[in-house]
């Protein structure tokens, strides 16, 4: 799940590299920044709290939705308004993406996004490294070593993670999932190698956080996946510019990596073979455009903010 949120950061990081380099250097994860996120992150629980006790998905909210979905389309979109969100020194990157794999079973989902072992397998060759650290209850306790040398180059973040899972019923199950570390590696496998301390860095990743929502119904299982996700600002000057390359490349990073749950899926269940997929629609696209769709949604209430 976590493999899936660092190709969303990266991707939305990266962006801003891309437009602003020299306004990416060193910086530092500050208190006032950290309080705003866990304020953030409370208001979050507290939304999905309630949807337990509603309308499980997302997607049911609407059934144009559903049916979309069912189709074989993948529906991505920006939680609230002004994605992403300004704190304090800190910008909070917030969405939602959802997919239906058909003839899958939950237990199969479900044990394939807790294989934390395959993850270099699955998720090759953003992941590196990725290893069970240990189980507390319904709690699960692993790590990763994820690579990016696109764009912030010869860079490494080695993390740790903590995911529990929670039955709702014998079809229902959703997921909660933080980092617990988050460490920096520059220059990534050169002699000059440098272990960075936490929350120290070019802080395009400070901390994670995912709801992920997974029910088996009309012959597969429908996941969702919510991605929170908290990074340096991008300063004043410069967000007229790079905010729509953010968004663009958010869409579009946690639409991929839905696709490739759904592959990881089906190559632990020993089904490699990809189905062909319809037309993939992004939801509640900022700017305006839709990627192979004639129809836009704004379906999101906007969060307080913290």
């Amino acid at each position: 799940m976590f493999r899936m949120l660092h190709w969303f950061l990266v991707g939305v990081i990266c962006a801003s590299f891309l437009v602003a380099p020299a306004a990416c250097g060193g910086a530092e994860l500050k208190e006032e920044t950290l309080k705003s996120w866990d304020s953030y992150i409370q208001t979050v629980n507290a939304q999905n709290r309630g949807r337990l006790q509603s309308s499980f998905l997302w997607i049911d909210e609407e059934p144009e939705r559903v049916d979309r979905v069912r189709a074989g389309n993948i529906l991505v979109s920006p939680v609230g308004q002004n994605n992403p969100k300004t704190v304090p020194s800190g910008l909070i990157h917030d969405w939602i993406g959802a997919a239906f794999i058909p003839n899958a079973r939950l237990r199969d989902v479900l044990s394939t996004v807790r294989d934390y072992g395959r993850y270099k397998e699955f998720y090759k060759p953003t992941v590196v490294e990725a290893r069970a650290l240990g189980t507390d209850g319904d709690c699960d306790k692993y790590s990763m070593r994820v690579l990016n040398t696109t764009v912030v180059a010869e860079t490494a973040l080695d993390t740790e993670y903590q995911a529990c899972y929670l039955r709702l019923d014998e079809l229902r199950w959703y997921s909660t999932a933080q980092t617990t570390r988050v460490q920096e590696i520059r220059h990534y496998g050169r002699p000059d190698e440098q272990e960075l301390p936490p929350n120290q860095g070019s802080g395009y990743l400070w901390r994670l956080y995912s709801i992920a929502r997974f029910e088996e119904r009309d012959g597969g299982v429908y996941i969702e996946v919510e991605a929170i996700a908290l990074s340096r600002d991008i300063p004043v000057g410069l967000r007229w510019l790079v905010n729509p390359i953010v968004r663009r490349v958010s869409r579009n990073t946690i639409l991929t990596s839905l696709q490739q749950m759904e592959e990881a899926v089906r190559l632990a269940a020993g089904t490699a073979k990809q189905r062909a997929k319809p037309s993939t629609i992004a939801a509640s696209n900022a700017e305006g455009t839709i990627a192979s769709a004639s129809k836009t949604e704004s379906s999101f209430t906007p969060r307080p903010k913290p």
